[in-house]
This record gives C-alpha cells, sequence and structure tokens, in this order.
C-alpha cells in the first residue's frame, strides 16, 4: 500500500464508526474455494455504452470466459441512467439476488458502503493495487475498507485552440497566473481561454479545490469532518471571480447551446474540462476550418504542483451477498487493466498503461496522442480527496454558482454553500461530524 493510500484511507476512517449508525457490519471477505461441482458463476451489472466501433463488453468478458474455465461471467447492461441502477441495486442487494459486481460512480462509494450495500474486500484488491492510479484506487475506499477496482477516471485537464493561442501570441499555460495573463489577453482580443460553467460547479469546482490541495472529507475521534473553504478553495474562488469581475471568462452553462454555439464561432478556444470531454468535445467542429487545431494539456498549476481533481469516473465493486468475493475479484482486476478495449468505450482508464488513441481523435486534435496524456493527468490524480456520504446533495453549489454571473452571489459562497450542505447532509445520515 503506498503511503498516499494510506492518507486517503484514513481520511474517510470515520465511515467505520458511521456504520455502526445504521446497525451494519463491514465485512472483509475470506477465501473463496468455489465449487467442486463446475465452474463459479459471477454475476457483472454495467453501464458501459456499447456503441459503435467499441469493443463491447461481452466480448470482452467472452475472452476471459474462454482462458478462465472455473469462473465463468456474465455481463449484463443497464440502459437506465446511473441514480436508477444505484437504486436498483439497493433493492437486488435487500432482496438478496444483486449482482456480484457492478459499476458505480466514485461519489456514490461511501454512502452505498455505509447503507451496507458493498463488500469489503480490501485483502483481495491488494493483490494489484500497484496496477492503478493512486488517485482512482482511493475512490473505492471507505476507511480502512475497499470495495472493488477502480475503472475510469476523470482528472481534469487543460483544451484549447493551438492555432489560436498562437495567432494571439498565447503561451499554453502551466500556472494560474498564466492562465489568468492569457484571459486577459484573449478577452481583449474577443476571445475566452476558459468559460465558467455553473452547472458543472460540484464536481468541476471540488475537482480544482483537489488539484489546489485540499482535501474536503477527513476524520476525527469525534467523526467526519468537512473544509470545503480551505486554502485550496480560496484560490480556486479568487481565481474566477477575478475573471467573472473582468469580463475575461465566458460565463455559461457547460451543457447548454452557448458553450457549444462559442466553441463553434471560435469565440471560445480554451476550457478546463474533464478528461472524458475529449470523446465528445470538438465534434462540432468535425469538417470545418477548425477541425484539427485543438490539443490538451495538463491542468495548470493550482499552486500544489502537478496535481488534478476528480470530476467523474467510476469503479466495480463487490455487492454485498456476493458468494465468490475472491473470484469476482480476479475478475474485476483482469477486467480494468484491459486498457485499449475499456478505452474504446471512450473511457480515460484508470489502470497503468496507454492505450491506443483512435483514429477520431487523432484527426481532432491534430494528430496528437490524446489518451497518452490522458494517462498522465490520471496519474497525477490527487490521492488524498475522497468523497463522503451524501456527495450529491451538494448539487446546492450548483444552484449558487448560477446567481455569480449576474453578480447576485460569489464564487466564494458557492465553497460557502458546499460547507453548510455537507454537514447537514452528513448529520440527516445521522452520520457523527465533528466540530
Amino acid at each position: 500500500m503506498t503511503y498516499s493510500t494510506r492518507i486517503a484511507r484514513t481520511a474517510a476512517a470515520a465511515t467505520v464508526t458511521a456504520i455502526s449508525v445504521f446497525g451494519l457490519a463491514a465485512c472483509s471477505t475470506g477465501g473463496d474455494s468455489g465449487s467442486a461441482d463446475g465452474p463459479v458463476e459471477i454475476s457483472y451489472l454495467h453501464r458501459l455504452p456499447d456503441g459503435e466501433g467499441m469493443t463491447p463488453v461481452s466480448e470482452i468478458v467472452e475472452r476471459w470466459n474462454e482462458e478462465n474455465p472455473d469462473i465463468q461471467v456474465t455481463a449484463t447492461k443497464f440502459d437506465g441512467a446511473a441514480t436508477d441502477m444505484i437504486l436498483k441495486l439497493e433493492t437486488d442487494v435487500k432482496a438478496g439476488n444483486a449482482a456480484c459486481l457492478a459499476q458505480v460512480g466514485y461519489s456514490e462509494v461511501p454512502q452505498m458502503y455505509v447503507k451496507g450495500l458493498l463488500e469489503d474486500v480490501a485483502d483481495e484488491a491488494a493483490k494489484h493495487e500497484d496496477e492503478f492510479s493512486a488517485g482512482a484506487y482511493s475512490m473505492m475506499t471507505v476507511g480502512d475498507a475497499v470495495v472493488g477496482y477502480p475503472q475510469d477516471t476523470g482528472p481534469l485537464v487543460y483544451f484549447y485552440n493551438a492555432t489560436e493561442f498562437e495567432n494571439l501570441g498565447l503561451p499554453v499555460p502551466t500556472t494560474l497566473d498564466e492562465l489568468s495573463a492569457d484571459s486577459a489577453t484573449a478577452a481583449a482580443a474577443g476571445k475566452y481561454v476558459t468559460a465558467f460553467t455553473p452547472d458543472e460547479a460540484l464536481s468541476w469546482l471540488s475537482a480544482q479545490a483537489a488539484a489546489a490541495g485540499d482535501s474536503w472529507f477527513g476524520s476525527s475521534d469525534g467523526g467526519w469532518t468537512v473544509d470545503t473553504e480551505g486554502t485550496g478553495s480560496q484560490t480556486v474562488a479568487a481565481f474566477w471571480q477575478n475573471l467573472i469581475d473582468n469580463k475575461q471568462t465566458l460565463a455559461t452553462e457547460r451543457w447548454g447551446e452557448a458553450f457549444t454555439q462559442a466553441l463553434n464561432d471560435g469565440s471560445l478556444i480554451g476550457h478546463v474540462g474533464a478528461a472524458w470531454e475529449a470523446g465528445f468535445l470538438l465534434d462540432s467542429l468535425d469538417g470545418t476550418p477548425a477541425e484539427g487545431q485543438w490539443r490538451i494539456a495538463q491542468l495548470p498549476d493550482f499552486g500544489a504542483g502537478a496535481l488534478t481533481g476528480p470530476d467523474g469516473g467510476s469503479g466495480v465493486a463487490v455487492m454485498k451477498g456476493c458468494e465468490h468475493p475472491e473470484a469476482a475479484m480476479e475478475f474485476n482486476a483482469w477486467l480494468n487493466t484491459q486498457v485499449d478495449d475499456l478505452a474504446s468505450q471512450g473511457l480515460v482508464v484508470a489502470a497503468n498503461g496507454t492505450p491506443t488513441t483512435s483514429d477520431k481523435m487523432l484527426r481532432q486534435f491534430g494528430g496528437q496522442d490524446v489518451l497518452a496524456e490522458l494517462a498522465i493527468a490520471s496519474s497525477n490524480l490527487s490521492p488524498d480527496f475522497v468523497y463522503a456520504p451524501g456527495f450529491a446533495s451538494l448539487t446546492k453549489m450548483n444552484e449558487t454558482a448560477a446567481g455569480v454571473a449576474d453578480g447576485s452571489t460569489t464564487v466564494a459562497d458557492i465553497f460557502t454553500t458546499a460547507q453548510t450542505t455537507a454537514v447537514a447532509t452528513l448529520e440527516d445520515l445521522g452520520l457523527p461530524v465533528s466540530e
């Protein structure tokens, strides 16, 4: 176990206390001998896209089954929303018929564990821990428990139009000061090198705080500790407030028409975004003069060095009641190290290694080896930033962020909303919060 992973696990140790509130005990799994009467049967529920040009999950699983006759896996695709899948898993666990393995979002892991929906497979997980990004691996931990392996990551990176940057004489920013300077120069020319996106505030700004060195959730003898207004968050707030006050960033919803329009008309020439956006961000530029002009760089230094934060991502967890956890984790480790197959699904793979960049990405990003760049970002994920139960309730940050553009709220107010909401949510869940 790496030193940084030990820190990440310790940061969530209060959950062990919290579990007793629910009357649940964390169960470490023992050996898995299988059956003398036939192969071990493992069921796996996922929501990977399985789209055109991708390696189908069924094909990946079939290869495993051919090579491992003693452990046979049946994969099922869930076609509903991620939140609906979580509800299904909770219902199935209570009914005693849940899949043995299931895809779960990192932000869902702590609350699912506290509710008794996930197994602790720490002993099995340790066998392949070093094969994954430390930051991604920490997202599958709750206290000393490990519930599975990470599959994909969403580290923040910097997208930029290299042609426009060259035309304006802008350096690719490596620090916040440089990004601020670029913003001023670009704005004077009617361009924006960033967009402030209030509808993404929860994951986007928390990831930036992580990149600035903050860890929002920790533990003490009194229970969970919450600090969403630390020095890192203050750095992030000051940076964006300055750009907004000086009209040097495009303030618009990420998933609204204005963002795409600004991309298409060339007024938006840079974007701090999640790595998984590389798969579709530039689709609207196909066949236009801007096709092939964009590139990806590492996130500028927010003050903590070569560090980035998590904006999305998921892992494959062992569900409570799985009869063969050891066999399940053997398949889990193998599955999540099939980097080329998983990358074909549009994932930024959490396992170490660099998958092959697709022809589409090579075309859209001017021949850049995009997935090699994203693999670096994945390895730079903060290993000390973990989520707490009820993290999804912090979507109230988005509501506060919606008022930033017109001045009715400030960026700092967003982090204050995160603080009050996180504390209230943990208390509502019956979890101890240390003052």
